[in-house]
């Protein structure tokens, strides 16, 4: 039995005047999936999630959430929150009052509210900081904040706009613990907008790639990395080769490429690159048809048989690990 639907676009599409920034996407969000839209800037994942929360106007298409078309409603009505980039908090209100905020809009009344943020900056792990004014926490703490903010009024789907973009590369890593620990926790569906592919890969349930306003290709992390299916999508999640050759255009994992003698491979390659990355050292070779193909060598093997600037090697892999991609 396939989980439910929790969010459907349907041919969603956004003009900015004449340019086109979302072109008739469609996709269904299954219930309590962790979702990143992955892609380059301007391919259209900020818009679609704009559109998404409400922020932005619908140019043609529909926006279904649980069984109910949202297209047109206020941000507030649908069921949805978002968190922004930049975090958005008010710096003239305290902790709880930021994350209390909407329930205030709501004409909730005080006790009721801030019992609520209390609960919110108690998931976020934040309760310590209630009193604090926002330029008196980290980054990593005013996103807490944020998070907590835009989940106390119990949305069906959370939106997140670039969301650790603004936070050092430790932090980053931490913080993406977190939201996933989050996610679990509260089971609702998360739509995070990232051109990280680590990001995406670390944290996604399911993988959107978007690329000039479409879908390039949708499925699980590890179906998107290990089977991309167009050449854009090899190249831009990293870690892949994308190699012209006489039976067709494969995609083929850098660490299922092995190096061997000149002339014992499947094709010959001049050494350009040598790099040391601790584990391994990413070898890229010149071959034919001035392509560049890249390796992964264990870093003891590398150790045993060197390879210099200018060496001529072979490569060599099975065909299993190689996957035939459009253009």
């Amino acid at each position: 039995m396939t989980a439910p639907l929790d969010l459907e676009l349907i041919s969603l599409t956004k003009r900015y005047g004449d340019a086109l920034a979302v072109d008739a996407i469609s996709h269904g969000f299954k219930s309590g999936v962790y979702a990143c839209l992955l892609g380059p800037s301007g391919c259209g994942k900020s818009s679609t999630l704009r559109m998404i929360a409400g922020h932005e106007g619908v140019s043609d298409g529909a926006i279904v959430l649980d069984g109910r078309e949202v297209t047109h409603l206020p941000p507030a009505k649908r069921g949805t929150a978002m968190m922004f980039q930049n975090y958005a908090l008010f710096p003239h209100l305290s902790v709880r009052d930021n994350v209390a905020f909407s329930l205030r809009m709501a004409g909730i009344d005080r006790a009721t509210r801030h019992k609520r943020a209390n609960e919110m900056l108690e998931l976020v792990e934040m309760s310590a900081m209630a009193e604090r004014k926002p330029d008196q926490l980290s980054g990593g703490q005013q996103q807490r904040v944020a998070l907590a903010r835009a989940l106390i009024t119990r949305p069906q789907v959370l939106l997140l706009d670039e969301p650790l973009s603004a936070l050092d590369p430790f932090l980053r890593i931490r913080m993406r613990s977190e939201l996933k620990r989050l996610q679990r926790e509260l089971g609702i569906t998360f739509i995070h907008v990232t051109h990280g592919q680590d990001e995406a890969l670390a944290l996604a349930d399911e993988i959107i790639v978007m690329n000039n306003a479409k879908i390039e290709q949708a499925g699980s992390a590890r179906d998107i990395f290990n089977k991309p299916k167009t050449a854009f999508v090899a190249r831009f999640l990293g870690g892949h080769n994308v190699l012209k050759l006489p039976q067709g255009q494969i995609a083929l994992r850098n660490d299922a490429i092995q190096v061997t003698a000149q002339g014992a491979g499947r094709m010959d390659g001049r050494v350009i690159g040598v790099e040391y990355q601790g584990a391994h050292v990413t070898l890229t070779a010149l071959v034919a048809g001035d392509q560049e193909a890249t390796a992964l060598v264990p870093d003891h093997q590398f150790i045993e048989t060197p390879k210099d600037l200018g060496e001529v090697i072979g490569l060599t892999w099975d065909d299993q690990n190689a996957h035939l991609v459009s253009a």
